[in-house]
């Protein structure tokens, strides 16, 4: 049996755990430099404000409809999944982080006799310990558990938010209801091509006369997603990966034009690939850089700019890598010209315990050291403040963030006061 657990508006809820006031009023989180609306609570969604929207075209209608608004935090939401995530590992070892807020479980080999009311303990227990509100779902394969979850959300008084799909009927009555928009991997474009072929619910989706069309448009994906919608299982749980790609890409808050602001955030941008690659205990080859000038100020068509080149040595150090970084950014900057965006990518990543060393040309082995210093602090801290000298002291990238709350749980500075009278 594998189960599917989903945290409710999940970016809202981690706002509610510290301002309580905030339950049953309308949230809106916004995007990196407060672009658009990525997460909306309930409350919002009825009100008929869109996911997805430009702040600056929906501002007045907020502000009318006394919407509660949030710059991103991202520091507060991913310490609030780990703990989420913690506490899941508590009732199975068998877990797949799916997302920031989403895991599915599974429980091979273990003894329990009443699905729903271990649904309902774990909804419990993380209501209790974090004050998320979370709903699950279960069932014999990945993606009936999905839909199981939907169901667990849409009627949580009926479900008490722990729904179990346990049987053909149960399934098939699921199946129905579901549309075929809210199917696991049915996105907007797929979405409109089934409903052209009358494929409306994710039971049309198993019927047998679609299947040709299914593996014309989806190919083995779809068959697999048919044959667990049928219920049999055939998605199995994902062991965690490291990333064949590291990428930091980030629109600035304002224009740069000049070399020597864009040089501290390429510089920064590749400082934070070198320590997640040496979190995964990765060394790189290739690094890429990437800039974007003001689409609408270019004399010609052409604003996004890319070069690549390759180490000598695989390398996971900050030093290397923001080196590279930095002498690829004079060879393709030009000054004065209006940059949007930029970002570093590093490819080519082999594990570092399969690194080749060279005899005529290596890495300075005090680099390792230095390395180990900044993230044992980092680790220690929450806090990057050991940074290389072209790096800005105060913050990792800048950001419009005008609707910032606290980092409640991760910043010493922000930490709750309780005054005792």
């Amino acid at each position: 049996m594998y189960a599917l657990v989903d945290c409710n508006n999940f970016y809202a809820s981690c706002e509610r755990v510290f301002q309580p006031h905030l339950n049953g009023k309308p949230i809106v989180i916004l995007s990196n430099n407060d672009g658009c609306i990525i997460s909306r609570s309930d409350e919002v969604k009825a009100l008929g404000i869109p996911m997805g929207g430009p702040e600056f075209k929906v501002r007045e209608e907020l502000k009318q409809k006394k919407v509660h608004v949030f710059s991103s935090n991202y520091a507060l939401y991913g310490d609030l999944s780990n703990r989420v995530m913690k506490i899941l590992e508590g009732f199975t070892p068998n877990i797949e982080v799916y997302s920031i807020d989403e895991a599915f479980l599974h429980f091979d080999g273990m003894k329990i006799s009443d699905y729903q009311e271990y649904g309902i303990q774990m909804k419990s227990r993380i209501q209790k310990w974090l004050s998320i509100p979370v709903s699950v779902g279960f069932a014999e394969t990945k993606a009936l558990s999905k839909v199981a979850n939907k169901i667990a959300r849409k009627f949580p008084e009926r479900t008490k938010s722990s729904y179990v799909i346990d049987t053909d009927e149960k399934r098939i009555k699921a199946l129905k209801w579901t549309k075929i928009g809210d199917v696991w991997g049915i996105g907007y474009r797929l979405t409109k091509k089934m409903q052209a072929k009358n494929i409306l619910t994710a039971y049309d989706f198993t019927l047998p006369h679609n299947e040709q069309f299914i593996k014309k448009e989806m190919g083995v994906v779809g068959i697999r997603l048919r044959m667990e919608l049928q219920g049999e299982s055939v998605l199995e749980m994902e062991e965690p990966k490291d990333k064949r790609n590291i990428a930091i890409t980030r629109s600035f808050n304002g224009n740069i034009t000049t070399f020597s602001e864009m040089k501290e955030r390429v510089s920064t941008f590749a400082t934070v690939c070198a320590e997640k690659l040496r979190k995964q205990n990765s060394c790189c080859y290739g690094v890429i850089l990437y800039l974007r000038k003001d689409k609408y100020k270019v004399e010609t068509q052409r604003y996004n700019f890319y070069k690549m080149e390759t180490l000598p040595y695989a390398s996971n150090s900050s030093i290397t890598l923001s080196s590279l970084a930095v002498k690829m950014l004079k060879e393709i900057f030009e000054e004065g010209k209006i940059y949007k965006k930029a970002g570093v990518i590093v490819t080519q990543i082999i594990p570092q315990d399969q690194k080749q060393f060279h005899l005529f040309e290596e890495e300075n082995p005090k680099h390792q050291k230095i390395m180990k210093v900044m993230d044992d602090f980092h680790k220690k801290t929450g806090e990057r403040k050991i940074r290389l000298g072209n790096q800005d002291l105060q913050r990792t990238w800048k950001m419009k963030q005008d609707h910032l709350s606290p980092k409640y749980t991760t910043d010493i500075k922000d930490i709750f006061t309780v005054k005792c009278n």
